[in-house]
């Protein structure tokens, strides 16, 4: 049974539908990613996990739970972290705070997870009494990510998690989503990195006009020619 599942799902933002029967599955324990280019509906099918979105039609499961429709409270509730693109951390807050605001519904003793957080983001534990406001753009991101992590989530969803960072950190964050998947955590990302996420990724699916286009293994997807000539650079 698949952690998670999109079966046919259709939605968009006020009347106008952004996705048209995109399918999905995310196995236990895999790194899947979502390519395609611009307004394929790419950020959109991770919001329809979220329960961001308006859905016109289709089915959203959990470990074999209907979640669809959920609010986004209870979708957290259920062990999905969405790591958006922008807006992803409190710049007024220190590192520490960010991520002790992630563990904001657990009710036991967070401290040793957030050593394990330090553990996997080493440059966040010197920078732990600094404001987020006054980090580079790699080291937002490790807090955006590791504020998601506090919650041990069943999966992690990550919407451009490289965007505009430079290659040094780009490199970076993606040893650490592969790290992050090693350790257990299914991970779904959506990347136009499609190069370097395909290389990483168990499996990809491509979408085109909000609609499934084809899927495969990373590897095989990252030297299909026909995707190598639309999405990869030739």
């Amino acid at each position: 049974m698949p952690v998670l599942e999109l079966n046919n799902v259709s939605g968009g933002y006020g009347e106008v539908d952004i996705l048209h029967g995109v399918s999905l599955q995310i196995a236990r324990g895999e790194l899947v990613v979502v390519i395609g280019p611009n307004g394929a509906g790419k950020s959109t099918a991770m919001k329809a996990v979220f329960g961001l979105l308006r859905l016109s039609g289709g089915t959203i499961n959990l470990d074999g739970e209907d979640i669809t429709g959920m609010e986004p409270a209870q979708v957290v509730r259920k062990g999905v972290c969405y790591v958006p693109q922008t807006n992803n951390v409190f710049p007024t807050l220190s590192v520490e705070e960010n991520l002790e605001m992630g563990a904001y519904i657990r009710e036991d003793d967070f401290r040793p997870r957030l050593q394990e957080i330090y553990q996997i983001f080493p440059p966040l534990r010197e920078k732990r009494k600094q404001k987020v406001g006054f980090l580079s753009g790699g080291q937002r991101q490790m807090v955006a990510m590791g504020k998601a992590l506090m919650l041990e989530p069943r999966i992690l969803l990550l919407d451009e998690p490289t965007a505009g960072l430079s290659p040094i950190y780009r490199n970076q964050i993606f040893d650490i989503v592969k790290e992050i998947n090693d350790s257990g955590i299914p991970i779904l990302m959506v990347e136009q990195n499609a190069k370097q996420s395909l290389a990483v990724a168990d499996r990809g699916y491509v979408l085109v006009d909000g609609q499934n286009r084809t899927d495969g293994k990373g590897l095989d997807l990252l030297n299909d020619p026909e995707i190598a000539e639309m999405f990869l650079g030739g």
